[in-house]
């Protein structure tokens, strides 16, 4: 199983970017998907998890960022919109999968998100 994340990018402040995160692999089932990122310096910080039946946010992109998620494309997405210059970091997925091997913890590689003020 693999995760590949895309769709960062410089945008201005105030502007949009959609990032994917695509699953591949014998994969059974995607139970959860998470989006985390990390700026230069600081911690890597929890932003948004997509379960099949709820999502949550951190408080500090509750309202711009909707995360979502294609199962019949094995997919996940994080819509990022009213961005701030604070939300520049690297942004990588990460997920709870059930394939053949079992049900593991996987990674993306990471995708930049730089915003200009």
């Amino acid at each position: 199983v693999q995760l590949q994340a895309s769709g960062g990018g410089l945008v201005q402040a105030g502007g949009s970017l959609r990032l994917s995160c695509v699953a591949s692999g014998s994969i059974f089932s995607i139970n959860a998907m998470h989006w985390y990122r990390q700026s230069p310096g600081k911690q890597r910080e929890w932003v948004a998890v997509i379960t099949f039946t709820s999502t949550n946010y951190a408080d500090s992109v509750r309202g711009r960022f909707t995360i979502s998620r294609d199962n019949d494309k094995n997919t996940g997405y994080l819509q990022m919109n009213m961005l701030k210059p604070e939300d520049t970091a690297v942004y990588y997925c990460n997920a709870d999968i059930t394939s053949r091997r079992g049900r593991y913890d996987y990674w993306g590689q990471g995708t930049q998100v730089t915003v200009s003020s």
